[in-house]
């Protein structure tokens, strides 16, 4: 049984006194919760003084996820952030091609891969994200996208180092927009991704965590984890408010 995991992405937002307000709500309203994994995304900046108040809440239960990495180690690479520094900070898990970091950062599969294989070599987790643009899915090729991006990853780093990764799927058209992929489409590429991935190896088929990210809320988190294949939710902009995103995280659990 794969248990559920709700990731918050708080993208650029907050400031030190909004960070310690929304984690103090988070983790006391999830407190009770056993059975849904927590980790809250703050940015580079805020990632140290996450750390520091879940370790003064006793939040043990949230974990740290970085928004982006470097996949240099170090260098001379200004602005960047490594792996083993986000590391050296308790961080838990990073994600990966966000579709922001595709289209705003012009991301390619290939520098995905490279910070994807960065980030286990530190020891993180990635949440791998894939997904569609409106104009793909009308062509009816999400499923075909979607595979060429997980696609590029395996080929990297092999089928194996999905034993220690999650995926997100995200649809571009359903970011930040307010709309949803309804729940039988969100299944449908869920469904795609892990029988793509049992062709290779079932056990790892089984056991991975497939999210779904696109304007997921309270209003619609139970539906979309009811799904045979979601195991939980990358969550924009409800992550921003503790209230929303602890009944996100309740749903799940």
């Amino acid at each position: 049984m794969r248990q559920k995991l709700v990731v918050g992405n708080w993208k650029m937002h907050g400031s030190r006194a909004q960070v310690r307000q929304l984690i103090e709500g988070v983790a006391t309203g999830s407190a009770g919760l056993s059975n849904v994994e927590i980790a809250v995304g703050p940015t580079f900046l805020h990632i140290g003084l996450a750390a520091e108040i879940c370790a003064g809440k006793g939040a043990d239960h949230l974990k740290l996820a970085a928004q982006n990495l470097s996949a240099e180690p170090q260098g001379a690479f200004t602005g960047e952030v490594s792996a083993p520094m986000l590391a050296e900070y308790g961080v838990n898990y990073v994600i990966v091609g966000h579709s922001e970091r595709r289209e705003i950062f012009a991301e390619t599969n290939q520098v995905v891969a490279a910070k994807f294989k960065a980030a286990q070599a530190s020891g993180l987790i990635p949440i791998l994200c894939v997904g569609e643009s409106l104009a793909q899915r009308q062509a009816g090729t999400s499923a075909e996208v979607v595979l060429m991006q997980l696609n590029a990853v395996i080929e990297a780093a092999g089928i194996a180092a999905l034993q220690s990764a999650v995926l997100a799927y995200e649809p571009l058209w359903a970011i930040g927009t307010g709309k949803t992929a309804s729940k039988e489409q969100a299944q449908e590429i869920h469904r795609v991704l892990r029988e793509h991935i049992a062709k290779s190896n079932t056990a790892i088929a089984q056991s991975i965590r497939i999210l779904y990210g696109g304007s997921v809320k309270a209003a619609n988190a139970t539906e979309l984890f009811s799904q045979a294949d979601i195991d939980g939710g990358l969550v924009g902009g409800a992550s921003l408010k503790a209230e929303e995103f602890v009944s996100i995280c309740k749903s799940a659990d």
